[in-house]
């Protein structure tokens, strides 16, 4: 072997003590990741309300963002301004869609955090 070369083919061998670090920092991935799926599946379990036009119209979503629900106020159903009742309905979604996101940032914010922004 040529002098100053180690472990053959040029390569330095890995610090012994470098293979119990990666396996303690998968064990804490799938660890994180085993967490991160539970908390997906509570919100999920959630339910959020979104409204519009002062209740005319109702929208519940669940914390997974699938609407569950649609309630329209007869009143506002007018067959001559169908666009009004359109807006509404729109307005609620996303109403509905807004507070999904303000949960689920909530819940998973502290992984973002941990991860230092990368996801």
């Amino acid at each position: 072997m040529a002098k100053g070369v180690r472990g053959g083919f040029g390569m330095k061998r890995p610090n012994a003590g470098s293979g119990n670090n990666m396996q303690a920092l998968l064990r804490q991935a799938q660890q994180m990741q085993a967490s991160m799926e539970k908390d997906k599946e509570e919100l999920a379990g959630k339910e959020v309300e979104g409204t519009s036009g002062g209740g005319a119209v109702t929208v519940v979503m669940s914390g997974d963002q699938s609407l569950k629900s649609l309630k329209i106020k007869p009143e506002v159903v007018d067959p001559d301004d169908v666009e009004m009742l359109e807006d509404l309905i729109v307005a609620a979604f996303n109403d509905a869609a807004a507070k999904c996101d303000a949960l689920n940032e909530e819940a998973m914010g502290k992984y973002n955090a941990s991860l230092g922004g990368l996801m």
